[in-house]
């Protein structure tokens, strides 16, 4: 996998506005956020997208993901009204950069079908 911005996000090399971080988990606010409040969760390991998921594998890292993203949720009061959690795959499902990420969207009502 070729480095992206996110890798540089992990090392500190560049700013961003870190609202979690573990061991295993990195989330910071959206550039581009789509909604009041957009969080991307990502694992510090290199994974290019949810295609290369393998769920015995990976099970403890999606499990953190979701962990942080529940977490995060309470911390901006977005728990109780609710949010929407979102992975996009490849070119066709939206993916801008290639490290996986889950998008945590909230602070308004969501819209279905989403675009």
């Amino acid at each position: 996998m070729s480095e992206t911005i996110f890798s540089k996000i992990i090392r500190k090399e560049i700013p961003a506005d870190i609202v979690f971080e573990n061991e295993k988990v990195l989330a910071f606010s959206d550039i581009r956020p789509q909604a009041p409040i957009h969080v991307l969760i990502i694992p510090k390991i290199e994974i290019a997208t949810v295609s290369e998921l393998n769920g015995k594998l990976h099970a403890e890292l999606l499990g953190e993901m979701i962990d942080a993203a529940n977490k995060i949720a309470a911390d901006k009061g977005i728990d109780k009204s609710g949010f929407r959690l979102l992975f996009n795959c490849k070119d066709d499902g939206g993916q801008e950069v290639y490290h996986l990420h889950l998008h945590l969207l909230g602070g308004r009502k969501m819209n279905w079908p989403p675009g």
